[in-house]
């Protein structure tokens, strides 16, 4: 048994997906179960529910030899890192409990900074959660930034015309399709080829700065001179207290974009075969224009 969370987000669903198309029995987890209708269709066990529930999650974990453990967004919790570090314990708790054998946890890069590296350091713990259970073979996936972050662009596009954000307009770094993370995880799970504690990064197709995103975005949507502006980090808290997030959630964002400026949130780690995926920004900006288009 297959037991993924997240099961209707970008991630846990095409995991999903590809389990029931492997002939898997799986259970899905997710709080609105009208979500997960597809999934349901295809044969999927639904648990909805809350996964920060430890008594719902064990229920949920029982008879599961694989679960595919991820921590929701949740822009709106108060502290973000504690809403972070319940979610984790409970996903511990249940994984423990039931004895599960195999367990591939969705992380991020920059969880390998032992302080201050913000919406990422509730991930971390996560990681070291996991790896202090006994018996339990688990792979981390360090992806790195998720190219379906840009569709947070819309509304500055449509409003002002431009892409902007703290980040740096010339920094070199690694984004990634969600499609891509799901694939090497489905993969993973099927093969069950790890054993102990592993670590796997994934950093996309290739590096790129916010000012090439821009270009390849601009002319997908029929404006080619569309401009990338470095915010200031106040006025882009201020954007997303805006929008509903959390001043802790905004917080925790704006130190974690300050180290992908310090070059710190990668480390040392290099590209390679393993860790490159196939989708380009030129392939995913064709979906950026159909949903801008809507």
């Amino acid at each position: 048994m297959y037991v993924i969370t997240g099961a209707t987000g970008n991630t846990g669903k095409p995991i999903a997906l590809s389990l029931l198309r492997e002939g898997k029995n799986v259970r899905v987890i997710c709080r609105n179960e009208e979500k997960a209708i597809e999934l349901k269709e295809r044969g999927a066990e639904i648990f909805s529910g809350d996964i920060a529930d430890e008594n719902f999650l064990s229920k949920a974990f029982e008879g599961a030899e694989s679960v595919y453990a991820m921590i929701p967004p949740n822009w709106a919790a108060e502290d973000f890192y504690a809403f972070q570090q319940k979610i984790a314990d409970a996903t511990a708790s249940a994984i423990k409990k039931n004895g599960v054998k195999y367990a591939v946890s969705l992380s991020s890069v920059g969880t390998h900074l032992e302080e201050n590296s913000g919406v990422v350091f509730g991930l971390r713990y996560l990681e070291q959660k996991l790896n202090a259970i006994e018996g339990l073979n688990v792979l981390h996936l360090r992806p790195t930034y998720f190219m379906e972050n840009v569709l947070g662009q819309i509304p500055v596009i449509k409003q002002h015309g431009i892409m902007g954000s703290p980040v740096k307009p010339d920094l070199v770094f690694n984004t990634i399709a969600a499609k891509d993370i799901a694939d090497y995880a489905a993969k993973r799970l099927l093969a069950k080829d790890f054993s102990g504690k592993n670590i796997q990064y994934l950093l996309g197709q290739r590096d790129l700065t916010y000012n090439e995103i821009a270009k390849v975005i601009g002319n997908a949507i029929g404006k080619p001179e569309l401009a990338y502006v470095e915010f200031p980090f106040e006025g882009f808290k201020h954007a997303l207290l805006e929008i509903g997030a959390s001043e802790s959630f905004a917080d925790s964002m704006n130190t974690f974009i300050s180290k992908m400026n310090e070059g710190k949130v990668l480390g040392d780690v290099k590209r390679n075969a393993e860790n490159t995926t196939s989708t380009s920004i030129e392939e995913f900006a064709k979906t950026f224009a159909y949903i801008f288009n809507m």
